[in-house]
């Protein structure tokens, strides 16, 4: 079993002489130490195994990807990495043990030998129900999963299960085991992010980084939306990205309100355009909005920026360890100062989420939950802050996300592109 001493999180002070998180080379160099990928999965691991040693479980089964990759440092992709077909068994002496799609449990038993090759296993449960529950490929996973709790001697304790198909509870709960709820102890798990973590993330914005030069560069009357997205997917997939899960390009009278997609519409002279850049390297996220003014910027607009910027400062300067994030929400508008009628329906716009494998981890932070139920910040925290707001026009909007470390000495931003002021691509 992994040393759980490693869950205590290395650095995310401050590195010394206030020198910034690195953004390391992508490539394995021997004259430089980068990240540390066997110190990666030891600390996951061991924060998993942790998190299940302190609950009622004697073992996790997990269908979250992100929890799958955490606790076993698999990835397979997503077009098969979400179809609820990949699962593991975490027990507390045990594994992990991982049912994979076909032939990747033997390219694992290959290329993972942090994994015992029994333990990488064919799975197949009927791909969110393409093949029915009928055929009984559930009923026998169920009773493989139960052999491996009686040979753990854990089989009479509660099962921590994070996401699953109702049929396979219902044959979980036919079979005698009692699930639990073990999401709520995963995400606890993953909310300290090590060094490693922290450096993962911080090349990933950089990413975004080149990205958003290349944008700003691109940004003219008579580009379609979709060309842009069609732009930073070629460049990222160049620059080593894994997986970009999706581009928000908003322009124009589409600005306001936010409609969190990107359409073919073409880029018209003195169009506000916000764009969000969501994707991952090692699978550690980005979610990185920027808003520019296409030739010119009006003084509506304008000020709808700097009111953006004045939000986002303000938040930031909050973020030290201790602080709840309650302090954070209280000093973004209520929903009803903007333009909508409840937190609910402005959810997503003044808003807070932790960064990590997963897009929305925590802490989540809005007037929607976090007045009454904050969560204190500690040191190694990583999350994407984001502001909005609409311009007086009527249809234009600013729109600023800033990914945010908490340290000892304070906030860290990873994300570099200029934003302190709206930028105007090819001024006229």
């Amino acid at each position: 079993m992994a040393d759980t001493a490693e869950a205590t999180p290395a650095p995310a002070r401050a590195p010394a002489s206030g020198r910034p998180i690195p953004a390391y080379g992508h490539s394995a160099v021997d004259y430089e130490q980068r990240v540390d990928y066997d110190r990666l999965r030891a600390y996951r691991l061991s924060r998993a195994r942790a998190a299940l040693e302190s609950s009622e479980c004697g073992a996790f089964l997990l269908f979250d990807f992100y929890n799958i990759r955490y606790t076993t440092q698999t990835w397979i992709g997503g077009a098969l990495g979400d179809k609820m077909t990949r699962y593991a068994l975490l027990t507390r002496d045990a594994g992990p043990v991982l049912w994979d799609f076909g032939s990747a449990a033997r390219h694992h038993q290959l290329y993972a030998p942090w994994l015992a090759p029994e333990d990488c296993r064919a799975g197949m449960l009927g791909l969110r129900g393409g093949i029915a529950p009928a055929a009984g490929l559930m009923a026998a996973a169920v009773r493989e999963i139960r052999g491996l709790l009686e040979d753990a001697g854990v089989a009479d304790l509660p099962v921590g299960v994070d996401i699953v198909e109702p049929p396979f509870l219902f044959e979980m709960q036919r079979q005698g085991l009692r699930v639990v709820d073990a999401q709520q102890l995963m995400l606890d798990a993953r909310v300290i992010k090590n060094e490693d973590e922290i450096a993962l993330l911080s090349m990933a914005a950089a990413m975004v980084d080149g990205v958003y030069q290349d944008i700003a560069e691109a940004l003219k009357p008579g580009v379609r939306e979709n060309e842009i997205v069609a732009l930073a997917n070629k460049r990222l997939y160049e620059m080593g990205s894994d997986q970009v899960e999706a581009i928000n390009a908003v322009s124009g009278e589409r600005c306001n309100p936010h409609p969190h997609n990107f359409s073919d519409r073409l880029i018209r002279p003195g169009d506000q355009a916000f764009f969000d850049v969501i994707q991952s390297y090692n699978g550690y996220r980005t979610c990185y909005y920027r808003t520019f003014g296409v030739g010119s910027a009006t003084a509506s607009q304008r000020d709808a920026y700097t009111r953006a910027r004045e939000w986002m400062d303000a938040a930031i300067a909050a973020v030290k360890p201790g602080v709840g994030t309650d302090v954070i929400a209280r000093l973004w508008p209520r929903a009803e100062e903007f333009g909508f009628g409840d937190e609910r329906a402005a959810f997503g716009l003044q808003f807070g989420h932790g960064l990590g494998l997963g897009l929305h981890e925590r802490p989540v932070i809005s007037r929607l939950n976090s007045l009454e139920h904050p969560v204190e910040l500690q040191e190694g925290m990583v999350f994407a802050l984001e502001t909005y707001c609409p311009a007086d026009d009527g249809f234009s909007a600013a729109r600023i996300e800033e990914e945010v470390v908490v340290t000892a000495a304070g906030p860290q931003i990873l994300t570099k592109f200029p934003a302190q002021e709206l930028f105007v691509a090819n001024a006229y």
